[in-house]
């Protein structure tokens, strides 16, 4: 029954029995058949199949893979205590967006690992969507995004405040913006409309690519006032330019530990 959950895992999220049976490495009769065992054991439907390799999750399937999530959070946490004295290190896993993790999050860590000497770490950088979903499929405990994204299983606390500003050479028509996934993306967008602007584009999916070509006089860019070095030249853009950071957790903390990480978090930001 496991290996067809975990079959069935797979292919909820890729969408895709051939992709599902290449991150398995099984055959996609195989992936087939478990799924089909699975849905005669459960005595329900769970994708619709329309004739091509994609499948449509149905309802139930969506129900089942939220609670899969939370069986495999447990399932760990009875390993763990079955083999508690050759326990490892329990891990803290961090993922947050790009701004977020190059300039806040290195002297929040520099307090947790003084805090949590016994927990090992291990940090992520993604856009805020790809961050969300990590959260969301049990890849990471905490995540730190730069827009208000929000799902059902998904708890959000905003914590810090930071300033966007217009840098770089102002003569020149090149703009240097990051991917449309990014928190900076809509300010960005937001500027060019309220200045009537067409400009020509180089998209840039990093922060400090932004910056060290801008230190080479190359365009200008909307970015994080944190980030700014110090000749560079740089003009504010007004209270609407703040944006938000947001904490974010899935509503289930997997061990005491994690909670206590989580609470020194938010009294980090919050008090």
């Amino acid at each position: 029954m496991f290996k067809q959950f975990k079959t069935f895992r797979v292919v909820y999220e890729t969408k895709n029995f051939s992709k599902a049976a290449e991150l398995l490495f099984i055959s996609q009769p195989a992936v087939s058949t478990q799924i089909k065992h699975l849905e005669e054991e459960l005595q329900i439907e769970l994708f619709i199949r329309n004739g091509r390799k994609e499948v449509v999750p149905t309802k139930q399937a969506q129900i089942l893979y939220q609670y899969l999530l939370n069986l495999s959070d447990d399932w760990e946490e009875v390993k763990q205590a079955l083999h508690k004295e050759n326990m490892a290190r329990e891990t803290c896993r961090i993922v947050a967006s790009n701004t977020f993790a190059v300039y806040y999050l290195p002297d929040l860590m520099s307090q947790l690992i003084q805090q949590f000497p016994e927990v090992t770490f291990v940090l992520d950088m993604n856009n805020s969507e790809e961050v969300l979903d990590k959260i969301e499929k049990h890849q990471a405990h905490f995540g730190f995004i730069e827009k208000p994204l929000l799902t059902d299983i998904i708890v959000r606390e905003e914590i810090q405040t930071d300033e966007l500003v217009r840098a770089g050479d102002f003569s020149q028509a090149l703009w240097l913006v990051r991917e449309e996934n990014s928190g900076v993306f809509h300010y960005t967008e937001r500027f060019f409309l309220e200045n009537n602007l067409n400009p020509q584009k180089m998209v840039i999916k990093n922060n400090e690519m932004i910056i060290k070509c801008l230190e080479q006089g190359i365009g200008q860019s909307i970015i994080s006032k944190r980030a700014l070095p110090e000749k560079l030249n740089w003009q504010p853009l007004g209270q609407e330019y703040q944006r938000k950071f947001y904490f974010i957790k899935r509503q289930h903390i997997e061990s005491v530990q994690l909670s206590e990480i989580e609470e020194y978090i938010y009294r980090y930001f919050l008090e």
